[in-house]
């Protein structure tokens, strides 16, 4: 089945339909009315082995989102997550009254389901599409904080007593939502800080404990009768801005569990339904689907965005890309292990709209942005992948990184780099072979480079790579350093040009390379 899934995965890139379908067909085909004929019906188990593997997704989004995109997206994901969730779940549910029939429970149970996107389809999706910052952003914070707010909703409404009054409902959910969002924060810093501080013997160690303590901040986030969810969403968003040691190592691991639980979680839903009892919910299913993604998706967007001032074209694309997956499918799941009359009828809705409609929405989504003239174009340039492994004894960090093809570093020499006092560059490897540099030595495409930095000036040493590389020689004065560039060029040239040795030339890179700044100097003055 895993070789089967990953070998989907290829099929789904080239498709462009999101890999989730192709995960819920081999489902679909192993079970009943299927090749396979395995007979499974435990909804029970589903909804825990979907919890479980719903917190590793949200823990591999949340480990792979910018903090310089997700921060400025902060107010307007937590409307659409809160105000724009409330007129999703009134719109559908009116829909599903009054166009299909049902009553009012289901068709709110239907409209608080579907009301949430899907973290695993929303960054499976945006992150092959190319589109600016600021709306990917939203959309990835959108998706990881709206599963929240919308699982109380859906508990309240699957609960055999009466549903409390509606502002008590609303005060349970903020209430939830702070305890999460507090505990999840606290248990990404508390852990971000030990693993920065502790060595630990193997690097193959560092992914496991940073998965550990996401989930940990999900089972902490529980307890307390917080969200869950949320908490572990923000304790991987703290974890995946850290700094951490070794991590491309552990967002590799990190996406090879998240694949795992994705095809195990899809393909599981696949089993559970039962394809010759959908036929009679195929319509409503449809209609219900189309007042979601004609009307209250883009009500809600609009109405929750108003405050913001994006520009139409932005909202409109945030409308179309309101993805739904497994998500939404395991919600429905509740009110079948709560024994909900007609909840059989519920779970079938929503499986047959979200397999529709994820089959339109995700490979129109390019084409839509196209129209729309939405495009992130060059407004970010290829950003290093620095992997830092402790010197605990020697109170330093190794850095390592390869220059990528995009990157302005590419041109740059070393002494132009204006690393601060205690940082150097110790090795280049180029075309298999590697050498120490000299402060002249320019800086080309692919090279792999080794840096070492002392722990006061690690923070800095790795912003001013980061900086060179999307600004080039000249990212302090171009203002992409982050505050690190012009003055850690005057601190580490000790007050001269830029040019005229650097701490990075001065100190780091032993006496040749300071009688290779002296020569720099004197056959070439002013740098």
């Amino acid at each position: 089945m895993l070789l089967v899934a990953v070998a989907a995965v290829r099929l789904s890139s080239r498709s462009g339909l999101p890999s989730l379908l192709i995960y819920l067909g081999i489902g679909i085909a192993m079970g009943q009315d299927g090749i396979g004929n395995i007979a499974f019906d435990n909804a029970e188990l589903t909804q825990v082995i979907g919890y479980a593997a719903l917190v590793v997704i949200l823990a591999e989004g949340g480990l792979g989102t910018k903090w310089k995109q997700m921060g400025p997206a902060l107010p307007a994901a937590a409307m659409l997550s809160l105000a724009g969730v409330a007129v999703s779940v009134g719109v559908t549910a009116a829909g599903a009254h009054y166009l299909v029939g049902l009553e009012w429970r289901q068709a709110l149970l239907i409209g608080a389901v579907v009301s949430s996107t899907d973290a695993a389809a929303v960054f499976s999706v945006l992150r092959k599409v190319p589109l600016p910052s600021r709306i990917t952003g939203v959309l990835e914070a959108e998706s990881g904080f709206n599963d929240a707010p919308v699982v109380i909703l859906v508990v309240a409404l699957s609960a055999a007593e009466p549903v409390h009054a509606w502002y008590v409902l609303v005060g349970e959910i903020a209430l939830e939502l702070a305890i999460g969002a507090a505990i999840g924060l606290a248990v990404g810093f508390l852990g971000a800080y030990g693993l920065r501080h502790v060595a630990l013997p193997a690097s193959g160690l560092y992914p496991i404990a940073v998965m550990a303590i996401a989930v940990s901040a999900y089972a902490a986030g529980a307890m307390a009768h917080g969200s869950g969810f949320l908490a572990v969403y923000l304790a991987a968003v703290v974890l995946g801005n850290a700094k951490l040691p070794h991590w491309p190592a552990t967002r590799g691991f990190a996406d090879g569990l998240g694949w795992i639980a994705q095809i195990g979680m899809f393909v599981l839903l696949g089993l559970l339904v039962t394809p010759h009892e959908l036929a009679g919910d195929f319509w409503p299913a449809v209609v219900i689907g189309l007042v979601l993604t004609m009307v209250a998706r883009p009500l809600s967007v609009f109405a929750s965005l108003l405050p913001f001032g994006l520009p139409w074209q932005e909202k409109a694309l945030m409308s179309w890309a309101g993805l739904r997956g497994a998500v939404p499918i395991i919600l429905a799941t509740i009110p079948l292990v709560t024994g909900i009359e007609g909840s059989d009828r519920v779970f079938n809705i929503v499986f047959v709209l979200v397999v529709v409609y994820t089959l339109v929405q995700g490979p129109t989504l390019p084409w839509v942005a196209r129209k729309l003239n939405i495009g992130a174009g060059d407004e970010t340039a290829a950003d290093l992948g620095i992997e830092s492994a402790p010197l605990e004894k020697l109170r330093g960090h190794l850095l390592s990184f390869s220059i990528p093809a995009a990157s302005r570093m590419h041109g740059v020499e070393v002494s132009e780099l204006r690393l601060p006092p205690g940082a150097s560059v110790t090795l280049v490897v180029r075309d298999s072979e590697s050498f120490v540099p000299l402060p002249s030595t320019v800086l080309r495409r692919g090279d792999e480079l080794l840096v070492v930095a002392t722990d006061p000036v690690r923070d800095a040493a790795e912003a001013r790579l980061r900086a060179v590389a999307r600004g080039g020689k000249l990212a302090g004065w171009l203002g992409t350093g982050n505050g690190t560039g012009h003055g850690a060029g005057r601190r580490a040239g000790h007050g001269h040009r830029p040019g005229h040795g650097s701490g990075h030339g001065g100190h780091g890179s032993g006496q040749g390379a300071r009688r290779g700044a002296g020569l720099r100097r004197r056959h070439r003055p002013g740098g």
